[in-house]
């Protein structure tokens, strides 16, 4: 039997009842879990309906500052093991990131048996590095929240596991957190006015995703990955340029194209003959490939940059940087589409919140920028370090949802350490908006699970 691990078992209840979670330290956090369970029991029995107005008197005589909420965060969905804490108000009190640089370059890329051993060999120092940075035990949490999907199985079990042993040994309540989720809220963390509506791109080595966020949980898919997302063909063809990508390929060529003109090579645009907000990067990565090859310069397994000649290096960099103008170009285009269709749906948006790896590239923020502000739209976008893969982003959309009443119960202390867990590998965020559905969209279209924004509506109407 496969133990569930997902942000929507619990009914959503207020915040009032929330807290009444919150109220004790955490070792006697079992007694008031306990509580809470009752009362959600009696809220979803029809004999005895319970609203905002009638729980909220109950927690009132002591509802505690949200300070008071502290949550683990832990993240392994693919190639970085991290951790933080953060208190219930955004405070962040620690955040620790162990990455696999090295192993990116000896294998060219990500290995999934590979990457599971490194997270294994770092979860438990990652994580106890937070708690320590945040000079709390585990003790004094008051929940785990850890990274369910989507991402590579083999990664997000390792976060999984170490999620549930803590949980299991201290009693504590654990939130499934949507990883994409997690990109796009982690705005709301460090921009306390960003309200729901809004619109969102979240780009990443993995995922390019367009999404309209009507409310926590509450997603509509404008636009997502056909193959290859940006991320992928920044690193890749850094890699074939020969560069050092020890710090990511991405800002490896981005720092390179600053040398080019990105005029000097003519890409093509990928899928402008689609009017949709799907995106393509597997033609734009065979493009560069061929123009590498067509210039004779051997880049993959040759001469790194560092000992290329001056005329060699322009050439590398001319690519690049023309690269880097049609890859973002294509981005625009998208995103130009989907601001239209999100104020058709929404006019009282009035905010663009781009998140993700590639969101710490400057040229892109810039380029972002100017699509916002033609749109009459405010940019918002997280610090660079909250935009690649982090622990911080998976503690507070853990906040969030738990604040909301979406959470699972301890693991029975019986838990058997090989118990299989319900992992999303493939797990949408929301539903398809009906203009964006393509027809060039492939295998990867097949869904293994329902999306988040599903889940959680089906849940409410239970």
């Amino acid at each position: 039997m496969a133990a569930t691990l997902l942000p929507t078992l619990s009914p959503p209840v207020s915040r009032a009842a929330a807290f009444l979670l919150l109220r004790a330290p955490p070792k006697p956090l079992r007694t008031h879990h306990h509580l809470f369970r009752s009362l959600l029991s009696s809220a979803s029995s029809p004999s005895t309906p319970a609203t905002l107005r009638s729980l909220a008197p109950m927690a009132s005589a002591a509802t505690p500052d949200r300070r008071d909420l502290l949550m683990l965060g832990i993240e392994t969905s693919c190639d970085d093991t991290a951790a933080a804490v953060v208190r219930g108000d955004g405070e962040i009190l620690s955040q620790v990131v162990s990455s696999q640089a090295d192993l990116l370059v000896k294998y060219g890329g990500v290995a999934p048996k590979m990457a599971e051993e490194a997270h294994s060999l770092a979860i438990d120092q990652v994580v106890q590095k937070a708690l320590d940075d945040a000079h709390v035990s585990e003790s004094d949490l008051s929940a785990v929240a850890v990274t369910v999907g989507p991402g590579l199985s083999l990664c997000l079990r390792v976060g999984v596991h170490k999620a549930r042993t803590i949980a299991k040994a201290f009693g504590l309540p654990i939130v499934g957190v949507h990883h994409m989720e997690a990109h796009a809220l982690v705005s709301r963390l460090v921009n306390k006015g960003l309200d729901f509506p809004f619109l969102a791109l979240l780009i990443s080595g993995g995922h390019n995703l367009l999404i309209l966020a009507h409310n926590l949980g509450d997603y509509v898919q404008l636009g997502t990955t056909v193959d290859d997302a940006i991320g992928e063909a920044y690193d890749k063809s850094a890699r074939w340029l020969g560069l050092d990508i020890r710090k990511g390929g991405g800002p490896a060529l981005e720092e390179l194209a600053l040398e080019g003109d990105p005029n000097a090579i003519k890409f093509r645009v990928p899928m402008r003959q689609h009017k949709d907000c799907n995106f393509s990067y597997a033609g734009l990565k065979t493009q560069v490939r061929l123009a590498i090859e067509s210039r004779n310069l051997r880049c993959t397994d040759g001469i790194p940059i560092s000992s290329a000649t001056a005329e060699d290096r322009q050439l590398r960099a001319d690519i690049a940087a023309s690269f880097q103008r049609v890859a973002v170009l294509h981005l625009e285009e998208r995103c130009q589409r989907a601001v239209e269709w999100a104020l058709k749906m929404k006019p009282s948006i009035n905010n663009f919140v781009v998140s993700g790896g590639v969101a710490s590239n400057q040229y892109v923020r810039t380029r972002l920028n100017y699509i916002a502000e033609k749109n009459g739209l405010q940019l918002v976008s997280p610090p660079p370090s909250l935009c690649t893969d982090n622990g911080v982003m998976i503690a507070w959309t853990g906040i969030e949802h738990f604040v909301a009443g979406r959470f699972d119960d301890p693991p029975a202390a019986d838990e058997p350490d090989d118990m299989q867990y319900d992992l999303r590998p493939r797990w949408p965020l929301g539903e398809e908006y009906s203009e964006g559905r393509s027809v060039s969209r492939s295998m990867k279209t097949a869904r293994i699970h329902p999306s988040l924004t599903s889940m959680i509506q089906g849940s409410l109407h239970k």
